[in-house]
Parts: structure tokens; sequence; C-alpha cells
């Protein structure tokens, strides 16, 4: 039975012939497996999350005061109201070109757990039944946005999507070269305009603060909770700098060779540039610390989405 297993590992998951094999090898195997392993429980229970967060958003704010949101669930949600057939068959109906399309776009193993995943909205909204919370209008709108946007943020987080807006968005963006903001944007004018034609212009406005609410939770959830500031310095004093950096701020830095240029004839110099990333409580510490060190230092900071790894995410030293 050990030797099975042993050579499922090395033949399924390595893509090797080798036989017989190391225990590096094998030892190589195991890891890999564990690994996958662990991201394949990770990723289903945040889509298994992101479904719950979902079907909470549609069934118990947005149903019930007849709101939409933006993109395919936007459309699901209108053409259900129009209809009176059940938002559950639209979600999966309008979505199957979609998957279809990040099948080709993008990767089978993205399309699949798509799939997955806007199944299992549809089956939660047609069987489970959730409360409605609210009568405000305007809670609704919010909340509702708000529990949907978490629900496609945790879904984005597990490799899977709620809604194939993003999808077709990034299929035209490379066709007819325009951004996939742009795009996203002129798809949900035309859904928010249907919506005022065929629902109510009141109807329509709080379904736009619906989806600004989604979007903005998105965000959110899929950046991350924290901010990082990445922070290049470059000056003549880079090494008291790095040790600034390391012991003082608690972080660790990446050093490497630049040239600077400067004057009409170009005069440049080789020179040590210092990288770092920094959270955003730290920035202004980490201000104070160049500046005691070299005033006329040369700071360039920019926005970082997330990190992994590194220090950044580890306590800072006390001293």
């Amino acid at each position: 039975m050990k030797e099975f297993i042993n050579k499922i590992i090395i033949r399924s998951v390595l893509k090797e012939q080798t036989v017989p094999y190391t225990s590096f090898q094998l030892a190589k195997g195991f890891r890999k497996l564990r690994l996958t392993a662990f991201e394949l429980l990770k990723d289903i229970l945040l889509i298994m999350f992101g479904v719950s967060s979902a079907a909470i958003g549609i069934e118990s704010f947005l149903l019930p005061a007849k709101f939409i949101d933006g993109g395919v669930t936007g459309i699901s949600l209108l053409i259900s109201e129009l209809s009176g057939i059940s938002v559950s068959v639209f979600l999966v109906t309008i979505n199957i070109p979609f998957i279809a399309l990040g099948f080709k776009v993008i990767s089978r193993e993205f399309a699949i757990k798509t799939a997955c995943a806007i199944a299992a909205l549809a089956l939660v909204i047609a069987t489970v039944p959730f409360p409605e919370i609210t009568h405000d209008k305007l809670l609704v709108a919010i909340f509702g946005g708000f529990f949907i946007g978490a629900g496609i943020g945790l879904s984005v987080r597990g490799g899977a999507v709620l809604d194939g807006t993003e999808v077709l968005a990034i299929f035209l963006s490379k066709k007819v070269g325009a951004s996939i903001g742009d795009i996203v944007i002129v798809i949900n004018v035309l859904i928010f305009g249907a919506a005022a034609y065929f629902l109510s212009m009141e109807a329509a406005m709080y379904s736009m603060v619906t989806y600004l609410a989604a979007s903005k939770t998105l965000d959110f959830v899929v950046e991350g909770v924290e901010e990082y500031t990445g922070v290049t310095i470059i000056s003549p004093h880079h090494e008291e700098i790095r040790l600034m950096v390391i012991s003082t701020i608690g972080r660790g830095v990446t050093v490497y060779k630049g040239k600077t240029g400067y004057g009409r004839h170009g005069h440049s110099n080789d020179v040590d540039i210092v990288y770092t990333v920094v959270t955003r409580l730290e920035v202004n510490r980490l201000n104070t610390e160049i500046e005691k060190i070299d005033p006329n230092a040369f700071v360039v900071m920019t926005r970082v989405k997330d990190t992994k790894g590194g220090m950044v995410k580890k306590r800072a030293l006390k001293h």
C-alpha cells in the first residue's frame, strides 16, 4: 500500500517516471501534495463563505426591495423582476457563456471553480429561505451591496467569480484596446439605464448605491485590510539608511545598484538604492528617521496592494 501511494505521488504530483525514486523526490512529492490539498481546501471555504454572503445580500436585501446590482447579477435580478421567474435560473443561464469565455481566456481551473460557485449560489437562493432584514431603502442599498461585494471578493480570493462581467471585460479589453474598468462602467451604465426605464428612476438610483457599496467592499476584501507602501530611497548615506530600516523600523530591505543622472550634460554616478515595504502607520516614522540621516535623500513612495512573505506582516522590533 505504501509503495502504491509513493508511486501516485511521484507520477501524478511530480510528473516523474523515475523508478526507483529517491527519498528527496518522495519528500518533495508529499510537500507538494500537502500544499495543493491545503490550497484547495482554503479555496473551497472562501468560495462557500462568498456564496453565503452573496445569497444574503440578494435574498435578504435586494429581492424584497426590488433593487438590482451591476453586472450579470444585476441583469439577472432585473429580468427576474420583469418576468417573475426565479433569479436562480438567470444567474446560471446568463453566466454560462462567461464561464466558457473564462475557460478560454483565463484557465480551466478558474472556469470549473466559477461554474461550481455560481451553481452553488443559485442553489442556495432557490432552496434556503433568508429573512427580510430591513425595509429602509438606504440600508437595503448599502448593506445589500456590502454582502454581495464581500461574497464576490471572497470568491475571487478562492479563485472564482460569482459574476461573469469581469471575464467579459478582460476579453473585450484585449479586442478593443479599452481598459477593463472602462468596459465595466459602460456595461453597468446600460444596466442601470434599463433599470430606470423598466423599474423606476428611484430604484435605479438606489441600485447605483448598491453597486458602489459592492465595488468598494470587493476592493476591500480582495486587496486586504492593511495598506502597504513601497519606499525607494536614493542617498549617499544608503548604508546608514539600510541599517536604520532594519534596526529601528524593524523591516527588511532590498539594496540594488543604479545610476543617478542630473545636469544638462547627463552626469551620472553609481549608487546603491534602498527599497523597503512598510505599513501606512509606519510611513511618518520612516520619513522622520530618513530626515535625521539625510535631509536631501530622494524618496519615492508607491502604494502596494498586498504582500506575501518577508517581514512586512511580522511584528516590528521593539526597542
